[in-house]
């Protein structure tokens, strides 16, 4: 056997060395490069799962397929998660409900067997309003379900939220503070609240208890102003209703604005005339105003300004029949008579042009004779889709030309 000098054993060593480092650097960046491929691969049939699923119509069209890549995407891990609420924000009705069930038996999963969520990328989501409120509320509720501290840090600072339901938690937080300071007798500091609480309150029975309670301290609140509430519309009626043939009816106004013009109605000639609601909570009634004539029709107009276009939602309440029309496009009609009328009971969402938009109403009475039958009114008004009133651009949007 040949015996080896020092510097011979040290450069074999040396050389040895090399190469076990190489070949150790290699395995590593295959090893990495390994991981981002099946990272990326797993990211691809996740993308792929919820595309098949958004897919789905609100028919049932694509329901088969949906339905498998359902039960494939309820299989994946907290890695979905995050994938599944942002594919949640545009997808439809449908979607999202199915979307929903993945995210909750993904989250629920995780949670049973030790694991934990991810909560930084969830607070993350819920403060990013540009995602959909609904999907911002569900990654809310698993948030609080794993970090009990959540509401108290994030929900404060929820009083202009445009999710509905965070708004709300916001201001009954604010409402729970000033009954307490009313009961500490800090009437200044209960008065303060309440007005902050007022400023975010959008639904109804929020607004009825903080009014009650600045009442009580001598402050009246103008809630025609809160809400946004329509009061001036011009009126032409009545038209046939009889037998309730004039639902699909086009009578004049709805091919042309003209308010000089005379029609032949129902009781005889009709033209246009303007009216004001003085009803403290917004009410145009119609009959009151006008006559309650039985099985007609009465066409409602106003305009309303704006100084951009954007996306609204109108927002009305009637016990009757009705279409509306924003700038001469029909945007929703409900052909049901007596169902009741509830605050902001209807939502339908336009978009409001720059400048002048002209609003119309059809509203229809049937010829039932019963006491209960007798409402030909409604309440309406322009708010953002989290039922904030959106002021005219032009305080005389309301007065009818």
């Amino acid at each position: 056997m040949a015996t080896l000098s020092l510097r011979e054993i040290g450069i074999r060593r040396d050389a040895f060395k090399g190469e076990f480092m190489r070949k150790v650097r290699w395995g590593g960046m295959a090893l990495l490069a390994g991981c981002l491929l099946a990272g990326l691969t797993q990211a691809a049939e996740t993308d792929a799962l919820l595309h098949q699923i958004k897919a789905v119509g609100s028919k049932g069209e694509g329901h088969r397929a949906a339905q498998q890549a359902l039960q494939e995407l309820m299989r994946g891990d907290i890695g979905t998660l995050l994938p599944i609420l942002e594919a949640s924000d545009d997808a439809n009705v449908l979607a999202v409900n199915w979307l929903r069930g993945a995210f909750e038996t993904i989250a629920d999963r995780t949670i049973q067997s030790g694991g934990a969520l991810p909560q930084e990328q969830l607070e993350a989501f819920v403060l990013d309003t540009s995602h959909a409120p609904r999907v911002r509320r569900l990654a809310y509720e698993w948030l609080t379900n794993v970090d009990p501290t959540a509401p108290d840090r994030l929900i404060p600072g929820m009083l202009d939220d445009p999710s509905e339901e965070l708004r709300r938690d916001a201001v009954a937080r604010l409402i729970e503070a000033a009954r307490q300071a009313t009961k500490n007798d800090d009437l200044a500091t209960a008065t303060t609240t309440w007005r902050h609480a007022l400023g975010g309150a959008v639904d109804e029975d929020q607004v009825d208890t903080i009014v009650a309670a600045l009442k009580e301290q001598g402050e009246e609140v103008d809630l025609v102003r809160h809400f946004g509430m329509l009061m001036e519309w011009k009126l032409i009626g009545p038209f046939d209703n009889k037998d309730m043939k004039g639902f699909d009816v086009a009578y004049p106004p709805e091919q042309v604005l003209d308010f000089e013009a005379t029609y032949d109605g129902q009781l005889g000639p009709v033209g246009w005339k303007s009216y004001r609601s003085e009803k403290p909570d917004g009410e145009f009634d119609i009959g009151e105003l006008v006559f309650n004539h039985k099985g007609s029709v009465t066409y409602a107009t106003t305009t309303f300004s704006s100084d951009r276009e954007r996306d609204v939602e109108f927002r009305l309440s009637t016990a009757n029949a009705w279409k509306l029309w924003l700038n001469g496009e029909l945007l929703f009609a409900r052909e049901e008579y007596h169902r009741g009328m509830l605050f902001d009971q209807y939502r339908v969402r336009g978009t409001l042009k720059p400048g002048e938009n002209v609003l119309l109403l059809k509203v229809l009475q049937n010829e039932q004779e019963q006491d209960w039958a007798q409402d030909y009114k409604f309440k309406f008004r322009v708010t953002d889709f989290s039922g904030r009133a959106i002021p005219p651009a032009d305080d005389r949007q309301a007065q009818p030309r």
